[in-house]
């Protein structure tokens, strides 16, 4: 995959396609990138979503472009519509959907647990890639999150143990003391067990867009949509 081109200067008052931009500053409205032409053809994909994302997740992990291939934006809404987004870390993925996992008290927690409607993006745009993800959720197991609460390196067991995910604190003193207070209680050489507030989140997709960035923002957008028959592929408007 050929990498995009970026129009816009990086160095500070450099100019930006003809136009200079003052000190510490960056003229926005000149920010673009100019794509590729590799196009993204209905005869290219696979026949189902999970099938082409692997492909896609794959690549953009052995581009070693992305320190987090797997990150993704999870946008979540309120029962009266208030939206939140945040990034979360793939951790599965199947023909069932994506899983992630999270503290159940959290923001998004407690929005999904009022609204289960979620929306996911990945963006390799270093690839010129995106995929949109929009469905609804479920929790997994608990034998599934304890697995893979307790594959986690243990420093990190500890700080999901006690950290009150979304709350306010009085400060970063009070958030080490309460993790000092569960290591010592937990060594390194003991399992901590997993809280009941934590766990897995799965994904079950309606629609996955697969978009590729084309010259002239002629982009090509492909999604596969559930209907009552399965999956059906369609283009998108640009």
């Amino acid at each position: 995959m050929r990498p995009c081109r970026c129009d816009h200067a990086r160095r500070e008052g450099a100019p930006v396609n003809g136009r200079t931009t003052g000190p510490g500053r960056a003229d926005v409205a000149e920010l673009r990138v100019s794509y590729g032409r590799t196009p993204l053809l209905e005869a290219d994909l696979a026949p189902d979503w999970h099938t082409q994302f692997t492909r896609w997740f794959d690549d953009a992990v052995a581009s070693l472009t992305f320190p987090e291939p797997n990150a993704m934006v999870v946008a979540t809404c309120t029962a009266d519509g208030i939206p939140s987004a945040r990034t979360v870390l793939l951790k599965a993925h199947d023909e069932n959907g994506l899983v992630f996992f999270t503290n159940y008290s959290s923001r998004k927690g407690l929005e999904l647990a009022a609204n289960p409607r979620v929306s996911c993006v990945f963006g390799w745009y270093a690839m010129e890639r995106q995929v949109v993800v929009c469905g609804r959720t479920e929790r997994v197991d608990r034998t599934t999150s304890e697995r893979y609460f307790h594959s986690r390196p243990h420093g990190s067991q500890i700080a999901a143990s006690i950290s009150e995910q979304s709350t306010v604190i009085p400060d970063r003193g009070w958030l080490d003391r309460r993790r000092d207070e569960l290591a010592r209680q937990y060594p390194d050489d003991t399992q901590v067990p997993l809280p009941d507030f934590w766990g897995g989140i799965r994904v079950l997709p309606d629609t996955v867009e697969f978009w590729a960035g084309r010259e002239n923002r002629m982009h090509d957008r492909l999604r596969y949509r559930r209907t009552g028959a399965g999956f059906v592929l369609e283009r998108l408007s640009p």
